[in-house]
């Protein structure tokens, strides 16, 4: 009898090894486990709305990407706006501004601004069509499936998805268990307009596609279990001083996401010009009850030609911490 409970120990103790074996070979060959189960400690740089005041601003930009490029970040992001909107919008501006985001050392991902197409209309600006030069600022900086800079990351574009390949600007990614994605929102009340010449159907469509990236964003991070999603956008929807009708159905669905995901949710804008730190998302306008798992960080802009360093803790509550990148000599 001894002997015979020896026997079935010894396989017992063989099976559940060759379980084991065989759950670490499906981690191993599963992206989304894989990317779930890694939690390191890791930071990001954000900064948007510069360089405005040319050509001194240039001198400026170049110790920003200096500053940037000691750190030691996993990726950063412009979020938009890389011109004021009195500079010309010629290929000339945009191909300059091509050149300075291959200079990151890291991966550099960018996410459109108002200045760059929708105020494109002032003569100061060119006079141009705003759409004509959205078309151009999608042909020339997301004509690829990677990020800027000297290192790269692939990127996936919402323009794989069936009916949306317009919008290459609107991109996600994963690093360490969390999910970070751009989307495409303006300044300038998100273009749309109390007076449009083809019934704001740019905006419309945009709006649309914006609302399908960000559920195909937070279905991906369920899929992988990631720890908590980043967003990136240029807009800062949460501007009392503001038109803000542009914003509300995105506005609507993104709380209707956060609410029903329960993990930790930043986004990360520029537009305003100011760093803070809030929670401006509520659960409903009479309590004013904020929602708890929903954080907005804005960053420098301007005259303020600084940065964002945001480090996140996959494995911790708080999720992230926030500081300011000052740049010497700005």
């Amino acid at each position: 009898m001894n002997m015979f409970a020896s026997f079935l120990n010894s396989k017992q103790n063989s099976m559940r090894a060759t379980l084991a074996f065989i759950g670490i070979l499906y981690c191993f060959h599963n992206p989304a486990v894989s990317q779930a189960n890694n939690k390191e400690v890791f930071s990001i740089v954000a900064f948007g709305d510069m360089p405005y005041f040319l050509p001194d601003d240039y001198t400026r930009f170049d110790n920003v990407i200096k500053t940037i490029n000691e750190q030691n970040q996993a990726f950063t992001v412009h979020l938009g706006d890389f011109k004021s909107s009195n500079t010309k919008c010629d290929e000339v501006a945009y191909q300059k501004m091509l050149g300075y985001f291959q200079q990151f050392k890291r991966p550099m991902i960018y996410t459109p601004g108002d200045n760059e197409w929708t105020d494109c209309n002032k003569e100061q600006a060119g006079s141009y069509d705003p759409e004509e030069r959205l078309s151009v600022i999608r042909k020339m900086f997301f004509n690829g499936a990677s990020s800027f800079g000297i290192e790269k990351i692939q990127l996936t574009s919402q323009s794989q998805l069936p009916g949306f390949s317009k919008f290459v600007e609107n991109n996600r990614w994963s690093y360490h268990g969390v999910s970070f994605g751009t989307v495409h929102l303006v300044g300038t009340n998100n273009f749309f307009l109390p007076q449009s010449k083809n019934q704001n159907s740019e905006f419309f469509e945009r709006d649309k596609a914006n609302a399908t990236w960000i559920n195909e964003i937070f279905n991906d991070a369920k899929r992988n279990r990631s720890a908590g999603v980043v967003l990136f956008t240029q807009a800062d929807m949460f501007n009392p001083d503001k038109e803000s009708s542009g914003f509300e159905n995105f506005l609507k669905e993104l709380k209707r996401l956060v609410m029903d995901y329960d993990k930790p949710v930043v986004l990360v804008n520029g537009d305003s010009h100011k760093y803070l730190i809030d929670k401006p998302l509520l659960r409903d306008t009479k309590t004013k009850k904020v929602v708890e798992n929903f954080t907005r960080i804005q960053v420098f802009g301007e005259q303020d030609m600084h940065a964002v360093k945001i480090t996140i803790n996959p494995a911790s509550p708080a999720f992230f911490y926030s500081e300011q990148l000052i740049v010497k000599g700005n």
